[in-house]
């Protein structure tokens, strides 16, 4: 396998030889400022083992020309085939990935990427990551494990870390090779350190960043953190002054002298920079000061023993459930004698009615049912609408549209027109 790419970052490298596929600078170098794992599929159908350090950007990435061969009908030699294809990875027995370990793919058409940087609690402990590329024309299925061994790195972590903020990138452009290459150099030419390693690289989306809009090419952005053995340079430290800080803060930008060595292919937001320095960290633990609001020790648990004396829940069952059921009980029946003995009915209430009252009311019953009677059997004149018309066509005269023995008390009340 060919490594141009990584001879473009200007130091030599070697193999490590624990693992085909895994690429680390050598230590042996003068000038070595890069120990980023770049791991790439081979076409060797098994897992695959890649020896990461813990605290070092480690990258793998997903080709898709590999797994074009793994779905039928397969490509012959020589054969292009440009299906979509995406993955899916995850922790075996798990449904996602280490909380350390992201993926990206932009597109279908684009290869995936594993990045991240592995914590010192998971060394010497292998971690499979299950890989699941999927088909999507003809949907089929592939997966392959990667068996991703952490080592301890050597003087971990480094002592002075600064993370930039790159503006114009998004984070699949700075985890090719290349460009993070480009990037560490510049910073080597800033920084002058005599180790220099690529720590880790987050999307601006992760921290909160917006969507950019589709226009004017934007980018998200990306936050790359590096760390050096060597305290930070006098350019670095410049956005720390007091009128650049006042810039920053008028959402200006501030005057950094070595910012022309990044402008070339890197914009950098010097307001966003994080320098941090490990050594003069003070340890943030504080003795517990009992007082108020504090309770005292009580010791440690005693669990009950296992002979216990059997309870008797009679007597709480009586009082929970029997006392209120009789209560209920009680009640239905008053509600029952008043409203079942104790009606007046019909006749009391006529006895009370005024005579004068019960015969309008009478009254009013017979008119309303005589009404009713007389109008089944009332014989009106058919309207005009129902009248004999002339045919349109044949100039014949039609039937009207109802019988003699139609049923008139369903007609209109209307008057007959002559």
């Amino acid at each position: 396998m060919l490594l141009s790419w990584w001879w473009a970052l200007g130091d030599p490298c070697a193999w490590t030889g624990k693992g085909r596929g895994t690429r680390r600078m050598s230590p042996a170098t003068a000038g070595t400022f890069l120990l980023t794992v770049y791991t790439l599929f081979s076409k060797v159908h098994s897992d695959r083992n890649v020896y990461p350090s813990a605290g070092v950007l480690f990258v793998h990435v997903l080709e898709r020309e590999y797994f074009k061969g793994e779905f039928p009908p397969y490509p012959k030699p020589g054969e292009v085939s440009n299906d979509p294809i995406t993955f899916n990875t995850n922790l075996m027995g798990y449904p996602d990935r280490p909380g350390w370990l992201r993926y990206i793919q932009r597109t279908p058409y684009s290869d995936g990427v594993l990045y991240g940087s592995p914590t010192a609690e998971n060394v010497g402990k292998p971690t499979i990551i299950e890989i699941t590329a999927y088909n999507r024309r003809t949907f089929e299925t592939a997966r392959h494990n990667l068996i991703i061994n952490i080592m301890s790195a050597e003087e971990f972590p480094l002592p002075y870390q600064a993370e930039f903020f790159i503006k114009n990138m998004n984070v699949e452009e700075i985890l090719a090779s290349e460009v993070l290459g480009d990037f560490l150099g510049a910073v080597k030419n800033v920084w002058q350190p005599e180790r220099l390693n690529a720590i880790n690289i987050t999307s601006a989306l992760d921290r909160g960043g917006r969507v950019p809009l589709p226009i004017n090419d934007m980018k998200e952005g990306v936050y790359v953190m590096v760390g050096a053995d060597v305290a930070f340079s006098s350019c670095l430290r410049e956005v720390e002054n007091p009128q650049n800080q006042l810039r920053c803060s008028q959402e200006m930008e501030p005057v950094i002298t070595c910012d022309k060595k990044f402008r070339t292919q890197f914009y950098i937001d010097w307001c966003k920079i994080s320098l941090v320095d490990k050594t003069k960290q003070v340890s943030t633990y504080q003795e517990v000061v009992r007082g108020e609001g504090i309770l005292p020790d009580g010791g440690e648990y005693k669990p009950p023993s296992e002979s216990l004396k059997s309870r008797d829940y009679y007597t709480d069952f009586l009082v929970t459930l029997a006392v209120p059921s009789a209560v209920a009980l009680v009640l239905f029946l008053i509600l029952a004698y008043i409203m079942c003995c104790r009606r007046e009915g019909v006749e009391k209430r006529n006895m009370q009615t005024p005579d004068i009252q019960l015969v309008h009311h009478s009254s009013i019953q017979k008119s309303t049912k005589e009404l009713r009677d007389m109008s089944k059997n009332r014989e009106i004149a058919w309207p005009l609408s129902t009248l004999p018309v002339f045919h349109p066509v044949t100039g014949e005269i039609i039937p009207p549209l109802h019988t003699d023995n139609y049923d008139s008390t369903n007609m209109p009340l209307m008057q007959t027109q002559q």
